[in-house]
């Protein structure tokens, strides 16, 4: 990237979208630290009375919820499950998208034909009906949600960088490397991929904001791991015990955590659409 490209990336919407990237980054690295609870322990006040549903404050700043576990011990440790599932799922997407656009578009005919059949299945297969007939039968788990969402959402990747790459392969310094004696494998790696270095970063982000979504939806649905706390299984657990509605400190703080952080990473994501591609800016 240019120093000016460096400069750029300081728009007032992306400055903020960065910030609030990184503090969520930064609550989920340091979540074990910051825990005030067990977020899976059943708590008690008083005579062993249960702590059921209890409102924000005193000893449970955000309240507990209907099995008296504290809320903002699962927001804490929910963030790491989330944010950990859509960063490993966004590389996976990216690395699988890039690599079947890059083959697809350089030697084009009966691979490209092949590679890009691939994806209009892909694209033909609804994500979330396909997401939970695959976890169904996986059984629900963490992993398993990763492989889901991995499984089909590269294709948009895979479309975008062929059609960068088609463009790329008939360039002067191609046809120089290709003179030269180099490989495919070099030309594709070493000359073409670094030109579509800028749109792939953007992918990542944009990847990052589907996958927690995704993630989310899921355990919302109920095929999340039972034994892991997430955002999107705090608001399962409220809606299968009917508290949804009326217990406004249960659910607020995850929706709250899911929306904030998708729109960061879009604010990035846009901020950068505008370095990778500056006439977007005029």
């Amino acid at each position: 990237m240019t120093e000016r490209g460096l400069l750029r990336f300081g728009t007032p919407s992306g400055r903020i979208g960065l910030a609030m990237f990184a503090a969520f980054c930064l609550v989920a690295l340091a979540a074990p630290w910051l825990l005030p609870y067990d977020p899976l322990a059943i708590n008690y006040v008083g005579e062993r009375q249960l702590a059921r549903l209890r409102p924000p404050g005193g000893a449970f700043l955000l309240g507990t919820n209907y099995y008296g576990r504290d809320i903002l011990s699962q927001i804490l440790i929910g963030s790491r499950v989330s944010i950990g599932v859509g960063l490993l799922s966004a590389l996976i997407i990216v690395f699988i998208g890039t690599n079947v656009g890059l083959v697809a578009g350089y030697y084009r005919g009966r691979i490209d034909a092949l590679l890009m059949r691939l994806t209009d299945i892909a694209f033909g297969i609804p994500f979330f009906p396909f997401a939970v007939l695959l976890v169904a039968l996986l059984k629900p788990s963490i992993w398993n949600i990763i492989i889901t969402i991995s499984c089909l959402l590269w294709r948009s990747v895979a479309r975008v960088t062929r059609a960068q790459v088609l463009s790329l392969r008939e360039r002067a310094f191609v046809r120089a490397a290709r003179v030269a004696g180099a490989s495919d494998l070099r030309i594709m790696y070493v000359h073409i991929f670094p030109n579509i270095l800028p749109m792939v970063l953007l992918y990542v982000a944009i990847g990052i904001a589907y996958a927690v979504l995704s993630e989310a939806s899921l355990s919302f649905l109920g095929f999340g791991d039972p034994q892991v706390v997430s955002w999107g299984s705090m608001l399962y657990d409220a809606y299968t015990t009917g508290s949804i509605s009326r217990a406004w400190w249960w659910t607020l703080p995850p929706g709250l955590c899911i929306t904030l952080f998708v729109i960061s990473v879009f604010l990035i994501a846009r901020d950068w659409e505008l370095i990778a591609n500056p006439r977007l800016a005029t």
